[in-house]
């Protein structure tokens, strides 16, 4: 096949297509999907194009097992729904076939165009209309990046490129179709695409695809936050959160999505802050890969919780005592992260919990360990406080002690307790005055 760095044209202006036959490249109908054969072989049946198309064809050209599969057709959504009667329409802007087998669904798309007539965008070129049918080949080069736009044909098994993927993944780069500025302006998302992939399959981003993104960061501001809000769960969520987090400080991106982090991240305290968040996103990391359950909430709560110290200094200095300046210092922070993503109420709720048991597990005479135990947030509060504890600190000692506490049996437990616990001063019972005896005594 032959190598390209973009595409080549035919006559009419449209990219020629690269076909590479079976022999030729490593994908197998064993490492795709029953259900997605199924849906890719009946439209073919039945006269219609089918492909495989995405992120799915990408993973398994690199040789990865690929969690979802994706087909595309030349067959309109209403003639989808006739030949699969457990098929659903979904969408608004641009309808989609949903076809449900058990918990899995494969998710059908007809071939879009772009037609200048057809689109809507606003002044900064952000795209909030675009519903246009169109061919294979049209459908290439409205996709985001060249190794997302292959597609897997089920009639031959042959794969098809369009815009040069094939030679991307070789190079293990990744380069956004088109002009990036353009393309970043109709969805400023491809942006925060273009991190989560590049981190996720140890690509680098091609300097032509990777400049205009500092420039154009800002235009994150005009996505809707409950958007931005689903694609932090893919970016701190798909074990990559690490690398990924440095590549969002490096492009100004987290300037944007996380600006009083990224603010706190200059302080006097910065230094300190980024060790925490770096055995944060590493900690998550190692959680994923171990099939643990992860929070967000969590993650979210490491990255505010410096900007919850600077504001409750704030307030203290309004003459706010601690508690009451710790409480409004949270709720101000919340309530401006959420401005920017839009961080569900159900989340909001475990990051306050895990930042005010910050100030209750210091506490621990009594019968206040016991009922810190028994609460819902306290293994996350736990966890937050001994990575957040600087070595051979207060903190790490309080840490030490309830990792003690939590693996002690009962004796030992009062033994720790009363380590805790304030020594009260022991009053000798005074001895009550001798009366003198007398004669008459």
């Amino acid at each position: 096949m032959k190598k390209i760095t973009g595409w080549r044209s035919q006559p009419d202006g449209k990219p020629a297509a690269d076909i590479i036959p079976r022999p030729k490249h490593p994908i197998s109908r064993k490492h795709i999907s029953a259900n997605a054969l199924k849906v890719l072989y009946r439209l073919h049946n039945h006269g219609y194009q089918a492909y495989l198309v995405g992120g799915g064809v990408r993973d398994l050209m690199l040789g990865l097992r690929p969690k979802d599969f994706d087909v595309v057709t030349d067959a309109r959504p209403e003639q989808v729904k006739a030949l699969f009667r457990n098929c659903r329409l979904v969408g608004r802007r641009f309808r989609l076939a949903h076809i449900t087998f058990g918990r899995e669904i494969i998710e059908v798309a007809t071939f879009r165009a772009r037609h200048a007539d057809n689109v809507k965008t606003k002044a900064s070129g952000v795209v909030i209309q675009d519903n246009v049918y169109g061919t294979i080949d049209e459908d290439a080069l409205r996709r985001d990046f060249t190794v997302n736009a292959l597609y897997y044909n089920i009639a031959d098994y042959s794969v098809v490129d369009f815009v040069g993927g094939v030679h991307d993944l070789k190079k293990r780069q990744l380069s956004v179709i088109g002009d990036p500025m353009v393309r970043y302006r109709e969805d400023p998302v491809r942006m925060l695409r273009a991190v989560r992939l590049a981190t996720k399959l140890g690509l680098k981003i091609v300097p032509a695809s990777a400049k205009p993104i500092p420039k154009l960061a800002y235009l994150l501001s005009e996505v809707p936050p409950a958007r931005l809000w689903d694609e932090c769960n893919k970016l701190f969520l798909a074990g990559y959160a690490h690398p990924t987090w440095h590549k969002l400080v490096e492009t100004g991106l987290a300037d944007v999505l996380f600006p009083m982090t990224a603010q706190a991240l200059k302080s006097a305290d910065g230094k300190a802050f980024r060790e925490f968040i770096d055995r944060a996103t590493l900690s998550t990391d190692e959680r994923i890969a171990q099939h643990k359950p992860v929070n967000p909430a969590f993650l979210f709560a490491v990255l505010l919780w410096l900007p919850v110290l600077h504001n409750t200094q704030k307030w203290q200095g309004k003459g706010l005592h601690y508690a009451d300046a710790f409480q409004k210092a949270a709720s101000e922070v919340l309530a401006r992260q959420c401005e920017i993503v839009a961080i569900p109420k159900r989340f909001t709720s475990v990051i306050r919990d895990i930042w005010l048991l910050q100030n209750q597990l210091p506490k621990r005479a009594g019968k206040r360990a016991e009922r810190l135990m028994a609460h819902p947030r306290f293994r996350a509060a736990y966890d937050f406080l001994l990575l957040r504890a600087a070595p051979e600190s207060e903190e790490a000692d309080i840490g030490q002690w309830w990792t003690q506490y939590q693996a002690a049996d009962a004796t030992e437990r009062r033994r720790l307790i009363r380590l805790v616990s304030p020594r009260q001063r022991k009053h000798r019972r005074g001895r009550k005055p001798r009366h003198k005896r007398t004669a008459s005594s």
